[in-house]
């Protein structure tokens, strides 16, 4: 039979949209489902200020009234302003292994795109650099992230056979957690601290971090600048950011180096207990009852940690500051038990991110990439 592309209309279509992710991989043990309200908010054009900046269009593909395939065509103007281009981004994609879905899901976008006069597609990328972003190229039998995408082995292989080429990729490490901070890791941490003015920054109680929620985002907003399709953030999105995410941080997770003769955010360091199981167990719906898995992991005695946002302001890039951040961290783990933590994505190309591990055992076991075909 042949394929029915729809684009998505109604809030319930946007539901089924969101939810045939979580209906494909249901018997995949490594795929890590988000939560439906959470993605419902963020494809919403009501509620996500990215929306001030972006455009985008959503797609289902359908068999015999089946829904067997989905993608979002954005076009984030800021983006392109920023990097000089015209390009329209796809995500929020998955499919069957089935070459006629693929094929007019893609189709649909690129035929959008160009009526947008755009003259090229990349992703998967979302809204903004706090989307899921990369397709999954190696590492298909391990455990997918929170803040990553899992794909079927067979997505990259389609997107080569309809001619898109490589981006850009990203890397992902599991590094070990040593029994104690490395003593010249410790040292440097020391020396910058001195040098410069530095101090650590921890928090006891969540209200003694809203002073800082923004300054962490405005301090990312700087540190990122230069990595692939980052856009600033809007002061509407850092509110909506720091909403959605501040009150569900574990607070000795989190380490600020501060600046201590203007109270700026140097660097930072946002980690969060391994939440993948726990994710799994709530297949997407934080209510009845999936919030008690995800609780008792974030405020358990984790063996895996996410490094979720780690950055240092441009002036302290290479300088040593992001020694303090693991300075603080370490202990905190060792004394939980933490066994390894996972990168989440860095660029192949962000040699300074990835020389931070020279002191660890580390092994890298994911990598993710970003597609590109010219319309």
């Amino acid at each position: 039979m042949s394929i029915f592309i729809k684009e998505v209309t109604t809030n319930r279509e946007l539901k089924q949209f969101v939810k045939f992710n979580i209906n494909l991989y249901k018997n995949n043990p490594y795929h890590v489902p988000g939560l439906i309200n959470e993605e419902m908010m963020t494809l919403s054009p009501k509620k996500n200020p990215a929306f001030e900046v972006s455009e985008a269009i959503y797609f289902l593909a359908f068999r015999n009234n089946k829904i067997v395939g989905r993608i979002a065509g954005i076009i984030n103007h800021k983006s392109n302003k920023t990097w000089q281009q015209k390009h329209a981004r796809f995500g929020f994609v998955d499919f069957i292994d089935d070459v006629e879905v693929v094929d007019r899901l893609f189709e649909a976008v690129e035929r959008w795109a160009k009526e947008k006069g755009m003259n090229a597609l990349h992703g998967p990328l979302g809204f903004t650099d706090m989307d899921h972003e990369g397709m999954l190229v190696e590492g298909f039998d391990l455990t997918g992230t929170m803040a990553t995408i899992y794909n079927y082995p067979y997505y990259p292989q389609h997107m080569q056979r309809m001619g898109y080429v490589k981006d850009s990729d990203w890397h992902e490490f599991k590094i070990y957690v040593p029994k104690e901070v490395p003593e010249k890791h410790f040292r440097i941490g020391e020396i910058v601290k001195e040098k410069y003015g530095l101090e650590i920054l921890k928090f006891r109680k969540r209200k003694d971090i809203w002073p800082y929620a923004y300054k962490i985002f405005e301090a990312m907003n700087k540190a990122y600048a230069p990595l692939y399709g980052y856009t600033e953030l809007t002061p509407n999105q850092i509110k909506y950011y720091v909403n959605m995410y501040i009150p569900m941080l574990r607070l000795d997770f989190i380490t600020i180096v501060l600046r201590k003769s203007d109270d700026a955010v140097a660097g930072f360091g946002i980690t969060m207990p391994n939440l993948s199981h726990a994710l799994r167990k709530a297949r997407g719906s934080f209510f009845p009852f999936g919030f008690i898995p995800l609780l008792k992991t974030l405020y358990g005695t984790p063996k895996v940690v996410d490094l979720y946002l780690i950055g240092v302001l441009p002036e302290y890039r290479n300088k040593g500051v992001n020694a303090l951040v693991f300075n603080d961290l370490i202990p905190r783990y060792v004394k939980l038990g933490v066994e390894y933590a996972e990168s989440n994505p860095e660029l192949e190309t962000n040699s300074a991110v990835q020389a931070q591990w020279d002191y660890f055992q580390r092994e890298h076991h994911k990598t993710r990439r970003a597609f590109i075909k010219h319309l």
